[in-house]
């Protein structure tokens, strides 16, 4: 059964694809059938260029996934710790005037 569990997120990012690097302004992610991994049920990301409608696919266990959030999670704390710490910039604000 498919559960059509879908989120949607506005990013500013790069991503490498097919043809080399790209900008990436959207992430589609959800919890369905996955094309390729071999599992019943994956989490799916699309990192999309809207412009173009070029895309990156990732598709991920759900232990995977969960694991990916806890260390991404780790890496920006840590990251805050040390770089907003030191006075640097937020690199949210300097992304937000590109």
């Amino acid at each position: 059964m498919c559960s059509y569990i879908t989120e949607k997120a506005s990013i500013f990012g790069s991503a490498k694809g097919r043809d080399g690097w790209m900008r990436v302004d959207t992430a589609v992610i959800y919890y369905d059938h996955p094309v390729h991994v071999p599992l019943d049920h994956a989490l799916n990301i699309d990192f999309v260029d809207s412009r173009s409608k070029a895309r990156v696919a990732v598709e991920l266990s759900a232990d995977s996934a969960r694991e990916l959030v806890r260390r991404i999670q780790a890496a920006l704390d840590s990251g805050d710790a040390i770089h907003l710490g030191s006075g640097e910039a937020d690199p949210q604000q300097l992304a937000r005037t590109m």
